[in-house]
Formats: structure tokens, sequence, C-alpha cells
């Protein structure tokens, strides 16, 4: 259970990590040892209009992170169980990669299954971490909106919205919507993949492209998965690598939390 929040100031506090390896024979091409996050940022109050908005900055992966309070719940939730739910919307200006990629809706198509797939484990992610039954009868809506893409966008998205969300609920006990703090803990995710035979941490937008195995692994606070999310992409992989990736996997969330924590003064 996370402390009270009630002192924890909102000051916007920029905070990036390098995590070195001991053994500095073992390089990738871009300088980061296996086991090295690219820097991360998180600038909170990134706009003020909406109760939780922190700009989530992994590398050169940069995204927007909203989350707004709706005073209702779906429809399907009526009469049927207490408290109030939590969904996710992610989606990628079109000039955040190249090539440019068309706005999603402008052709009248539905989203597209990475997109509805992405947005989906933002959601479960925050979900582990609220108690929703303790949440008065609202929706949080997290929007995750991808300014510029370098590998990461669904980790940085969930990074990103955690610390958005935590804010998110400030406002509402602030505004003294919440009898209880219904957060349960952070949570937090990276991606690690085995790359020239080598098993690294957070992968940019190259080394994603010429893995032979992409993970993304999202972690509780207490260092328990939520999620393991990936496959192997030319050959399969040993029931050993698949370990040591998870152990990677897990090292970089419980960084990534340390940052989290230290950004909102817990």
């Amino acid at each position: 259970m996370e402390p009270s929040p009630r002192d924890a100031s909102l000051a916007r506090l920029p905070l990036s990590l390098h995590l070195l390896s001991e053994d500095q024979a073992l390089t990738r091409k871009n300088g980061r040892q296996p086991d090295q996050l690219r820097p991360i940022t998180f600038t909170r109050a990134f706009t003020d209009q909406t109760p939780g908005s922190v700009l989530a900055e992994c590398g050169r992966t940069r995204v927007l992170c909203t989350v707004s309070v709706q005073e209702q719940v779906p429809p399907w939730m009526y009469n049927k169980q207490p408290g109030g739910w939590l969904t996710a919307e992610y989606s990628m200006l079109p000039s955040a990669g190249t090539p440019r990629k068309p706005r999603e809706g402008r052709t009248g198509r539905p989203l597209d299954g990475r997109t509805q797939e992405i947005q989906r484990m933002v959601g479960r992610a925050l979900r582990c971490a609220l108690d929703l039954a303790i949440l008065p009868e609202v929706t949080l809506w997290v929007d995750c909106d991808v300014l510029s893409a370098d590998g990461g966008t669904r980790t940085t998205a969930i990074n990103g919205s955690m610390v958005a969300l935590y804010d998110a609920l400030l406002w509402m006990e602030e505004q003294r919507h919440l009898r209880k703090w219904p957060l349960r803990g952070l949570v937090s995710a990276t991606s690690v993949g085995l790359v020239e035979e080598q098993i690294v941490a957070d992968l940019d937008f190259g080394e994603d492209s010429a893995a032979d195995v992409d993970l993304n692994i999202v972690c509780s606070s207490d260092g328990r998965i939520v999620e393991v999310q990936g496959a192997a992409e030319r050959r399969p992989f040993s029931v050993e690598q698949l370990q040591q990736m998870l152990t990677l996997g897990q090292k970089g969330c419980t960084d990534i939390v340390a940052m989290q924590k230290q950004i909102l003064g817990l």
C-alpha cells in the first residue's frame, strides 16, 4: 500500500537515470550496457486542462499521458458492481515516426489491431494498480498520445500514465471525491529483447527491428509480474533465455518505479 499522497509535491521535477553494467566489455551499438535504460524523464502538470497530465520521455520516444475524470461508469456496470472504472486510449500522431502514419479515423476504418492491443495493455496495467471498488462511480480516461516514436511507446505510455494517474487521484482527493485512497501501488514497464545473441533492456527502434525476441514486461512495485507480452521473431528461444529476460525486465521495472516514486515525492 502506497503512503497517503497528501503532502506530495506537484512541482515539475525532471528525472533521468542511467544503469551501468559492471562488465564494460558488453556494449551495444549505441554505447549502452545490456541492462542500461535510456534516459527517462517525467514532466508533471504538462498541461492544465486535465487532473493528470505527464510528458513521459524515454530516449527519443515521447508520449503525452493524460487522465480525465468522467462522473459516470460504463453502462455494463450499472447495478452490477460498486466503484468506478478505468480505461485507456492510445494514438500515434501522424508525424511521430517515419514514414508518416495516416491519422486514425480519417479514412473511416476502425482502429488498427496494434492500437487496440496497446491501449488494452495500458488499461490492464493501470487497473492492476487500483482497487476499483473504492473509487466513486466515475470513469478514469487515460489518453496516451505518442508525439515521437523510437521504440518502447507502449512501455513509456504505461510509465507516464502511472504518474498521471497518481496526480489525477491527488486532484480527486483535493475535490473530496475519494473516501479512501484507492491506489494499491505503482506499476512500471520496460522492454527486453535478444539482439545478436545478447539479452538487452529497453530496446530502441533499431534494436527492436533487429531483435530475435522482443518482450514487454509490466511489473507491480513489489516486483510481481502484471503482464508479459512478446514472441520470437525469427527462431525459438529457450526457457533459460526467457528466465534471463524476465529477470532483466524486473530489474528495469524496479528502477523505473524508483524514478516514479522520486518524481512523486514518495
